[in-house]
């Protein structure tokens, strides 16, 4: 891109320019980290369609808890959601109780007019919230359940930041998107084109995977069956996951290195970066749905939680993997790859965890022994944040930018 390209100029602009690049990638990585895990309670930047973006500048993020999914016309009819089409009476029906209550509220939407936020203006009941309109013989989806894409665009940094739901990078089809078995199905030769389809616009790729491979599979290189994990009723060898998790990441870093590495110039035009996140523990302490699950209120000092077993395994699989393609990215003039470890530091975390406040208000009928609990994501703001920090240390590092080191 030329000079008129900021984040592609941003190895060669003003100090002040890359402030502006790095504070910009750092609220939008929190904002898109919101949306990740949690039920929305306020609005984000309108989200327009594809065709009123920018080409190019963007920034694409992939991660195994994000709610969006983005389904270009290009893919199969079998990895489409399964939509009914059906008839709705929405004009008879009853409210009935819904314990997750809106998606937005009058102290965190700034844009509610001022006679009506209820309760930014002190109204102190909220049981009006948490009703839901179900009617005869359908039911309404919430707002945004069912678009597991987005993709903001800011004007003026000709920057866009991009969320796509894939939550094996490689090609898979869940267990809950045709009706078919109860395992996921995943295709280890081939890259999910669900966001592998916009390759070729993509600036910075920060890679997010781990913890849906875990998850009960039979696992396919093109025809052949290599094996499952935990499937039920199938007749196949169970391999485990380890080896899977491995197997897509590579062919995920083959892909990029295939569609976007060049040996043609010595400059960084028409460059890639590619960021690839460690896996994250978990922090359950007993059964997931009993109270006190996740009891931790302080970080967990040196020494005192060790890495081991499947937190441990996860890790070396990935990091074996980008060891591996780094020294392949060398030959590439335009591509640089980075694994950003942070396994241990969320390790260490086990007080950053949603826990029971995964739901509005968990507690607002009484303290019950089980309860849901989210032992698995992160409260925001939290631990989580320290990510963002890091991302952008690399991306400084990567421009000759070296923050001050405290020894």
């Amino acid at each position: 891109m030329g000079s008129s390209n900021p984040l592609k100029d941003y190895h060669s602009s003003s100090l002040m320019r890359n402030k502006l690049i790095s504070w910009t990638v750092y609220t939008l990585l929190s904002i898109a980290f919101i949306r990740f895990y949690f039920y929305p309670y306020f609005p984000l930047l309108s989200s327009p369609t594809q065709d009123q973006f920018l080409p190019t500048n963007s920034i694409l993020i992939t991660s195994t808890s994000s709610p969006y999914i983005y389904s270009p016309p290009s893919l199969q009819e079998e990895e489409k959601p399964h939509v009914e089409s059906t008839t709705c009476d929405y004009t008879n029906g009853e409210w009935v109780h819904d314990k997750q209550g809106p998606m937005y509220n009058g102290t965190s939407c700034g844009t509610i007019k001022k006679g009506q936020n209820c309760m930014g203006h002190g109204r102190p009941d909220t049981g009006y919230l948490y009703w839901k309109w179900k009617p005869n013989g359908c039911q309404v989806p919430r707002n945004g359940e069912d678009d597991k894409f987005r993709r903001w665009n800011f004007p003026s940094h000709n920057v866009n930041v991009s969320i796509y739901w894939s939550p094996f990078l490689v090609k898979g089809i869940e267990k809950s998107a045709d009706g078919g078995p109860d395992y996921n199905r995943l295709f280890l030769d081939s890259v999910d084109e669900r966001w592998a389809s916009d390759l070729g616009s993509i600036d910075m790729l920060v890679l997010s995977i781990g913890h849906w491979f875990l998850h009960p599979a039979v696992y396919f290189d093109g025809d052949k069956v290599l094996g499952c994990h935990v499937c039920t009723g199938a007749n196949y060898t169970e391999i485990g996951f380890y080896g899977v998790y491995g197997k897509a990441m590579e062919t995920t870093l083959k892909a990029i290195m295939k569609r976007r590495g060049s040996r043609v110039g010595s400059d960084r035009k028409g460059s890639i970066d590619v960021i690839v996140t460690t896996f994250t523990p978990a922090h359950f302490q007993g059964e997931w749905d009993k109270l006190g699950a996740c009891s931790k209120i302080k970080p967990y000092k040196e020494g005192e939680m060790e890495l081991a077993n499947m937190d441990a395994e996860m890790r070396k699989s990935e990091l074996d993997v980008v060891k591996v393609a780094k020294k392949k990215a060398k030959r590439y003039k335009n591509l640089r790859l980075e694994a950003v470890d942070v396994t241990k530091l969320a390790l260490m975390r086990p007080d950053g965890h949603p826990g029971p406040y995964m739901n509005p208000h968990p507690f607002a009928n009484g303290v019950e022994e089980r309860v849901q609990n989210d032992c698995v994501h992160w409260c925001l703001p939290g631990p989580i944040d320290t990510w963002n920090e890091i991302l952008v240390d690399v991306m400084r590092r990567w421009n000759g930018k070296y923050s001050t080191r405290v020894e």
